[in-house]
């Protein structure tokens, strides 16, 4: 089953992707062979590094890349396209090559997460949906990390499905909060479609439902014995919430023999109120009795209620995780690196402004993720033009783009590559991980980072720099351009 089964994503593109497309025809630039880089420039919430995702919706979208006969009558009816472009149309499909990095990886701002080479039309088309998939679960998966580290250890979970931003921002919103560390949702066609783990209890009108709470609690524990999470803020947490989940646990799971269970409180003082319920709890003999919390979280305020004494096993996550609140804009940029001449040289291209750093890095590159061999720790990132070859037997010299009299060599190093082949002449040649494993890699990767890049507050820089081939052809590119 798919999320897209009802809808042509193919028209899911800014219209000057057309217009251009249209114009590369009728300028006989159709054939001409481009690279584009994604990147981006910021990490949201001014952390120190994001998660990459997103990766497996673009795989989907590049396979079903066509326009249907309705799509070039719509366009037709615009009456700004050639007819040989529309019958160009008619047989469109993706033809390229796609590099991409892994989703799940740290990634860091400027270094290229997926670079395409492909015709100019194919290359152009495909822009929006890249941006889309990469920006939005990226986005998630960052927040989703950030919240899922500050639980230190705890479960979290995905409630934010209500407040996504549509339907899709539920769906796959899931999917990346997942990625980031999530153990579950509340989402069930995520669990359907991705197998995102869905799971579920009770709402206040159950409660409400009923003559009395307790009356609530006891038929809920003999409907679902093994699953007995009982929401204990409808009316009175202490006086009436808590002690009515015990009666309730005592008269239904202690016979059977049955520990497991758990409450949630979904408003209050949650400090105050989860220490009060753990010892009440506890006085009962119920101390495997799970304390869950919802409410508004973000990863500052699980931070202070731990910091607090809080008691709690599991939170559960919704508007501010699915959303991204604190800072809901991920800012990924789809840019022209270079392009190949009739004889297949590649000839880089630069993107100038009066930003610095709206100033792109030029042509067909690699990048390389460097990891100190003693430690297992990423040291820095290293872009380096495609056909250089990076030696990790000899010391490597590093040196910052933006002030490069700061330098440092790397002698006991391992180097990998961070992007992989994703399509290679137009074919799928990536093996898709399972979803279960993209999350592991994950939390591996995010684990080889130092402590400082992970700090919330103020983290370290980590370095992503150029080789000096490459950065001497930006440099040159630079000073043409004056």
């Amino acid at each position: 089953m798919r999320s897209n089964d009802k809808l042509n994503l193919t028209m899911l593109c800014d219209f000057y992707e057309l217009t251009m497309g249209n114009g590369y025809f009728q300028a006989g630039l159709k054939d001409r062979i481009t690279y584009f880089d994604v990147f981006f420039r910021e990490v949201p919430d001014k952390g120190g590094f994001a998660i990459c995702a997103g990766l497996d919706q673009l795989i989907d979208y590049i396979q079903d890349l066509h326009f249907d006969e309705e799509d070039i009558e719509f366009l037709r009816s615009k009456g700004l396209f050639s007819e040989a472009f529309l019958d160009y149309l008619k047989d469109f499909r993706f033809t390229g090559d796609i590099w991409a990095i892994p989703e799940g990886t740290p990634i860091f701002p400027r270094e290229p997460v997926v670079t395409v080479r492909a015709p100019a039309i194919q290359a152009q088309l495909i822009e929006t949906f890249t941006l889309l998939a990469v920006n939005h679960q990226s986005l998630i998966a960052t927040k989703a990390n950030r919240i899922v580290r500050a639980a230190h250890g705890r479960t979290v979970l995905e409630f934010g499905s209500r407040r996504a931003q549509g339907t899709d921002g539920a769906v796959t919103g899931a999917r990346a909060a997942f990625i980031g560390g999530c153990k579950g949702t509340a989402c069930t066609i995520s669990d359907q479609l991705y197998g995102v783990p869905a799971g579920g209890t009770m709402a206040h009108s159950w409660v409400q439902m009923f003559g009395s709470e307790y009356e609530a609690f006891k038929t809920y524990c003999e409907i679902y014995p093994t699953n007995a999470t009982l929401l204990v803020d409808t009316y009175n947490v202490l006086k009436s919430g808590v002690p009515n989940a015990i009666r309730a646990f005592n008269e239904v799971l202690r016979p059977r023999g049955i520990t497991k269970c758990g409450i949630r409180l979904d408003s209050g003082d949650i400090a105050y109120l989860t220490r009060e319920a753990r010892r009440m709890l506890d006085e009962a003999g119920w101390t495997d009795c799970q304390i869950s919390a919802s409410n508004s979280l973000d990863e500052y305020i699980i931070q202070d209620l731990l910091r607090q004494g809080a008691q709690i096993d599991l939170f559960g996550v919704g508007e501010r995780m699915i959303t991204a609140r604190s800072e809901p804009v991920f800012g990924g940029v789809y840019k022209l690196a270079a392009v190949e001449d009739e004889n297949g040289q590649i000839i880089p291209k630069i993107k100038v402004s009066e930003n610095v750093d709206k100033i792109t890095i030029p042509h067909f590159k690699k990048t390389y993720r460097i990891f100190d061999r003693a430690t297992g720790k990423a040291e820095a990132d290293y872009i380096a033009v495609f056909d250089e070859v990076v030696d990790n037997t000899q010391p490597l010299e590093l040196f910052d783009p933006r002030a490069t009299w700061k330098r440092k060599t790397f002698t006991d190093f391992t180097i990998r590559p961070l992007q992989v082949p994703v399509f290679q002449g137009g074919k799928l040649v990536y093996e898709r991980p399972t979803l279960q494993d993209i999350q592991a890699y994950c939390r591996e990767q995010v684990d080889a980072l130092w402590d400082e890049v992970k700090r919330f507050e103020n983290p370290h820089n980590y370095y992503v720099d150029l080789s000096q081939k490459l950065w001497d052809i930006k440099e040159a590119l630079l000073r043409q351009s004056r």
